[in-house]
């Protein structure tokens, strides 16, 4: 970046590894939170409709591009009366002070520099998975969370489930332990399957629709129907794929528990229609991880697309099926089998996990992630996915995502957080510098 020299990046890198867990702006938990809705269409509008739920928050303001649209016409008639804008920074530049936490639900390539300006105002941050576009955002707004104060969440639910809960209890008894493989997988069909595309499409620009800000930092093309809404996800320059959409969903307590940190390897095995401006029709993704103190060596093989199954456990029952979305762990003694979000993990064959019934231990589930995000702000309680821990969560599947568009076998540095074997690649954790005009953010 233009913005950053990598001595710089370094040393932001180094700043982010403690952290104060008391909030800047800690409302008391007698008060209501001002929360403003930064996307009110798709997960936008459950983020707002979930937090509102929660019956601890005022709502004083809407955010979003395409606001009058068909899109957001729910969340506009469900908040009528309280102050809308287009463009994020008018929003901040007139009511930042009244502001104390925010919902981000925009797509992934904008969730950097509406998080980055709302964190250095001293305002709490909801940031739906992944936690942004690229390897460099991301370690960005791990530091910034430390130097602002403030209390962050990131939008991968099930980690306050039943799955977060279980699988912690389960590893501190040592009924997972010694994992070596993993594998996981989300083999439904997405958006962009099928699509045969030779560079950006353009469709008339629709009435009202601030292009400009959906645009944000990321590099410049004319608005199409295949970017929005919703369409952004299958593009390199917008969106993280299959990883940045269901990753967050299916690895995010294996990562967690296992302290996986950042892989040492990662091998594309397969690329089913390589492209270079949208994501294989399918692929198949290898991370390594070295020993970690305790913990052996682990490798775990991701799988996406139509018809890209992974193989079958030899422990699952005959005639249960492998769902669309899940991951199987195998640890020294056991196999675990899981799916999605915050479903818990069962021992396989289902027979083992009978016989060990009353010895597994018990655990108690605690506020839901929309919830714990406001008790965050009020100081109550801290999040369950704040952004230095779900940050490494996501930048591994930013080298996931290198690895798609690339292809081969690319070797990463644990220490430097630098790709050391193939320059190309390297350059892509900090991407493209930034739009003329939003380089500010790249600062903060």
């Amino acid at each position: 970046m233009k913005s950053l020299s990598r001595r710089q990046f370094t040393k932001v890198a180094a700043a982010s590894a403690a952290y104060s867990l008391i909030p800047g702006r800690v409302m008391g938990a007698s008060k209501k939170v001002n929360v403003a809705f930064i996307g009110c269409g798709h997960m936008g509008a459950g983020d707002a409709k979930s937090v509102f739920s929660t019956g601890e928050v005022n709502p004083v303001a809407l955010c979003d591009v395409a606001l009058g649209s068909k899109h957001t016409a729910e969340i506009e008639a469900k908040f009528p009366g309280i102050p809308k804008f287009k463009d994020f920074r008018q929003m901040f530049d007139k009511m930042g002070k009244e502001i104390d936490a925010c919902t981000i639900g925009v797509p992934d390539h904008a969730h950097f520099p509406i998080s980055m300006r709302a964190m250095s105002e001293g305002i709490h941050c909801y940031v739906e998975k992944p936690l942004a576009h690229t390897f460099q955002e991301i370690e960005l707004m791990i530091a910034a969370e430390k130097k602002y104060k403030v209390s962050c969440q990131m939008g991968n639910q099930g980690h306050s489930g039943a799955n977060y809960h279980q699988f912690k209890a389960w590893k501190e008894a040592g009924i997972i332990r010694g994992v070596t493989k993993i594998t996981a997988y989300m083999t439904s069909g997405r958006r962009w399957h099928g699509w045969d595309v030779d560079g950006y499409p353009e469709d008339p620009m629709p009435e009202g629709l601030d292009w400009d800000t959906w645009l944000g930092t990321a590099p410049e093309h004319p608005f199409s129907k295949k970017l929005h809404p919703g369409n952004w996800r299958g593009w390199f320059d917008y969106g993280n794929g299959a990883f940045g959409d269901w990753g967050p969903h299916i690895l995010d307590t294996c990562h967690r528990f296992l302290d996986l940190g950042m892989p040492n390897k990662i091998t594309a095995e397969k690329r089913d229609g390589p492209n270079d401006y949208i994501f294989p029709q399918a692929s198949t993704i290898r991370f390594d991880f070295p020993e970690r103190g305790d913990e052996p060596a682990c490798a775990i093989t991701w799988y996406d697309g139509k018809g890209n199954t992974p193989e079958r456990p030899a422990e699952l029952e005959e005639g249960r099926k492998i769902e669309n979305a899940g991951k199987i762990i195998y640890g020294k003694d056991l196999t675990f089998k899981g799916t999605s979000h915050g479903s818990p993990l069962r021992i396989i064959p289902e027979a083992k996990m009978k016989e060990m019934g009353k010895d597994l231990p018990k655990f108690e589930s605690g506020s839901g992630h929309h919830l714990n995000f406001i008790r965050g702000a009020q100081g109550e309680e801290q999040t369950r996915s704040p952004f230095h821990i779900s940050g490494p969560l996501s930048q591994m599947f930013s080298l996931g995502v290198i690895a798609q568009r690339l292809g081969g076998e690319l070797e990463f540095d644990r220490k430097t957080k630098r790709i050391t074997n193939n320059k190309v690649a390297d350059a892509l954790l900090e991407g493209p510098p930034p739009r003329k005009g939003w380089e500010e953010y790249y600062k903060l």
